[in-house]
């Protein structure tokens, strides 16, 4: 796009000023396209300074988020990013281009989704301009019975994501929730296909969606309780950029580690389960008292009930007792 190529432009100059007629040059494009394409990066957060006679610089990225703003801090160049604005869900859109034959690495990042889903058929609260909202495709040579680890990979990809950016301490809540300060900071949806034929995955979607500051007016007051923000995330220069990059290249590291290679120290020193009392929420029914006590190294979570009796939840959700 016109003003991605003018942004660029304009990162590459270091914060020095770079003339109007200097971009219409280098880039082919009238001095016209050229200011409407600064207008619309201004719209989008960015700081550009103007002078007569000196033309334009770049003085602050803002918080938007672009594709080069991703590429900018991103060390995986082999991904193929799509950024959007607004989309109905990023998994959705994924899906379809992945039953389509899109290759693995294919990434769709947007600032809002109008449809987006969570775990068990869940809505997922996407506002604008207030959080992260991506997907990836792999195509994993994985099992149905592995495919677990992928989103154990991501769990902590994440969680380092976010303790590298912010200095918070990050936790998992098995299996799929980041919190920080014990509320939810992210949510983790992965979605795929079996070849019936080799029983390993045809593709796996891992989609992510992460709260970096409260929405306009506070979450809805069905989420309150639990959902939460990143607490130091001020509203800084490419934070939703970085932030992409860097979960991005951690998550590609531990998933070509697969299988042999996993995450299963780092996901099980985050757990902010062991040891607590929870419920085990079936799909049906009342929930059923637990204290939990471990997390296997198949990453299934190992429970004890009220009668003494342990077992290993593989799939499902819990929740933490109120002391």
């Amino acid at each position: 796009m016109t003003k991605d190529r003018v942004l660029d432009s304009l990162r590459s100059s270091g914060g020095s000023y770079v003339s109007g007629g200097a971009l219409s040059a280098e880039l082919s494009l009238s001095r016209t396209a050229v200011w409407k394409a600064v207008e619309q990066l201004r719209a989008e957060g960015f700081v550009i300074e103007s002078a007569p006679k000196k033309g334009y610089r770049l003085l602050s990225g803002g918080d938007a988020l672009t594709e080069s703003g991703v590429r900018a801090y991103l060390r995986r160049r082999d991904l193929d990013l799509r950024v959007y604005k607004s989309i109905s869900s990023t998994n959705t859109v994924l899906k379809q281009l992945a039953e389509s034959g899109e290759a693995e690495g294919t990434v769709l990042l947007a600032e809002e989704q109008t449809a987006g889903r969570g775990r068990m058929s869940r809505s997922f609260f996407s506002p604008p301009r207030s959080g992260l909202y991506m997907s990836l495709l792999l195509r994993p040579h994985l099992s149905a019975q592995l495919s677990t680890r992928i989103t154990a990979c991501a769990a902590v990809a994440v969680a380092e994501a976010i303790e590298e950016l912010t200095g918070c301490r990050a936790e998992i809540k098995w299996v799929n929730d980041v919190l920080v300060d014990g509320k939810k900071v992210c949510g983790i949806l992965t979605e795929g296909s079996i070849d019936c034929e080799s029983g390993l995955m045809h593709y796996a979607i891992v989609g992510i969606g992460i709260n970096i500051r409260p929405p306009e007016g506070d979450f809805p007051a069905e989420l309150r309780q639990i959902a939460g923000a990143l607490p130091t995330a001020p509203d800084g220069e490419d934070l939703r950029c970085r932030l992409a990059a860097a979960v991005l290249d951690r998550l590609m590291d531990l998933y070509e580690q697969l299988p042999e290679g996993d995450c299963y120290e780092a996901y099980k020193s985050r757990s902010c389960l062991i040891g607590r009392q929870i419920n085990i929420l079936p799909l049906e029914g009342e929930p059923v008292p637990a204290t939990a006590i471990g997390v296997e190294r198949d990453f299934s979570l190992r429970v004890r009930l009220t009668d003494g009796t342990e077992k290993c939840l593989s799939s499902g959700e819990v929740s933490v007792r109120a002391r």
